[in-house]
C-alpha cells in the first residue's frame, strides 16, 4: 500500500489503528487515545473493510499485526507526522501572526489617541503590517476593499460583522482668547464655523438645536482639519467630537454649554474574516483599548 492510498483513509480511522498497534490491544488502543474502546473496534473494522483484508491477528498475548498491517503501519506513522506538521504550521500561525491587515477610518481618527493604539499594536506584533486608508467615503468590505473599517455613525446597515464600540460626544471648541467673548447668552454676537452649509443659511438646524442658538453660522470650510486650525487660531467656534478636541492644545471647551450625543463609533469587518488571527487579534485588541478610554469618547455630562 502506497503512502497515496493510506491518505485516501479516514485520519482518524489511521489514528485508531496506530494505537492499536502500540498498545496491542482494543481497550490499551482507545485508552491511549481517550477513545471508547466499542467506537476504536467498529471503527478499526470498517477499515479493515475498506482494505478487504484483516490488520490484526488474535493471539495469546493480544493482537498482532498481519502482513498488511505491517505493511501500513510506517505509512500510517508518516501520515502522523504530517498531521502533526500540519498542525504546528497552524499553532505556528497563531502564535507569530503575520501578514497585511487593511483599515479604512475617516481622516478625523487621525488626529486622536486611536493612533497610539495602531502604534502598539505594531509594536506587540511586529510581522502584521497596518494598510491604512483615512478616507471619509464608506469602503465595501463585502467586496473586500479593506479587511477592517473604523467608522462613525448612527447605525450600521452593511452585512458585515459589526462592533459598536462607543457612543460619542460631541462639543463647540474655541480658542483661549476667542474663549474670553462667550457669555452666557445663547451664543448672542458669537460666530459658528460650519460644514459648506447654503450661505444663506446663517441659522441651520444644528445651530438651532446647539448650547449657541443665537449665534451665526457665518464661517464655512469643506475639510475637517481646516476646521480645526481656523478654530484654533480664533476664527470662530467649531463643534468637533470630544476626543478629538479635547486633544488639541490650542482648543478648549467653549464656556456655557454642556457635550451633546454625537454619533457611535463602530468597528467592522467581513464575516470572512472573523476567524483570521491576524484580523481577530487587531480587532479584539482595539475594541478593547477603545472602550477602556471609553471617557475620551463619551463624556461625563451629556445629555442624552
Amino acid at each position: 500500500m502506497s503512502l497515496r492510498e493510506a491518505q485516501t483513509l479516514n485520519w482518524d480511522d489511521l489514528k485508531f489503528f496506530l494505537a492499536v498497534a502500540r498498545k496491542g490491544t482494543i481497550r490499551g488502543g482507545a485508552d491511549s487515545i481517550q477513545a471508547n474502546h466499542t467506537t476504536l473496534a467498529r471503527r478499526l473494522s470498517v477499515m479493515e473493510a475498506q482494505v478487504g483484508s484483516r490488520l490484526f491477528d488474535r493471539s495469546n498475548t493480544g493482537l498482532v499485526l498481519t502482513q498488511l498491517g505491517e505493511d501500513l503501519l510506517p505509512i500510517a506513522e508518516r501520515v502522523e507526522e504530517e498531521m502533526a506538521a500540519a498542525s504546528r504550521v497552524i499553532v505556528g500561525r497563531d502564535a507569530h501572526p503575520s501578514g497585511p491587515i487593511y483599515i479604512t477610518m475617516p481622516h478625523g481618527l487621525a488626529l486622536t489617541s486611536i493612533m497610539d493604539d495602531l502604534t502598539r499594536f505594531a509594536e506587540i506584533y511586529p510581522e502584521i503590517t497596518l494598510n491604512m486608508n483615512f478616507t471619509n467615503n464608506v469602503e465595501d468590505l463585502t467586496r473586500r476593499e479593506a479587511d477592517v473599517s473604523l467608522r462613525v455613525a448612527h447605525e450600521v446597515t452593511d452585512d458585515v460583522v459589526g462592533r459598536k464600540l462607543v457612543q460619542m460626544s460631541q462639543a463647540a471648541y474655541c480658542s483661549k482668547d476667542y474663549a474670553k467673548r462667550v457669555r452666557d447668552n445663547g451664543g448672542e454676537g458669537l460666530h459658528l464655523i460650519g460644514w459648506q452649509e447654503p450661505e444663506k443659511d446663517t441659522t441651520a438646524r444644528w445651530v438651532q438645536q446647539s448650547c449657541y442658538p443665537k449665534a451665526v453660522l457665518k464661517h464655512r470650510v469643506s475639510e475637517l482639519v481646516p476646521l480645526i486650525s481656523l478654530a484654533a487660531s480664533g476664527l470662530g467656534m467649531a463643534y468637533l467630537a470630544c476626543n478629538l478636541g479635547d486633544r488639541h492644545p490650542e482648543l478648549i471647551r467653549a464656556p456655557f454649554q454642556h457635550p451633546l450625543p454625537y454619533r457611535n463609533l463602530w468597528l467592522l469587518l467581513h464575516r470572512d474574516l472573523r476567524n483570521t488571527t491576524r484580523v481577530r487579534l487587531f480587532v479584539d485588541y482595539l475594541a478593547s483599548e477603545i472602550k477602556r478610554r471609553r471617557n475620551e469618547f463619551w463624556v461625563a455630562g451629556t445629555l442624552s
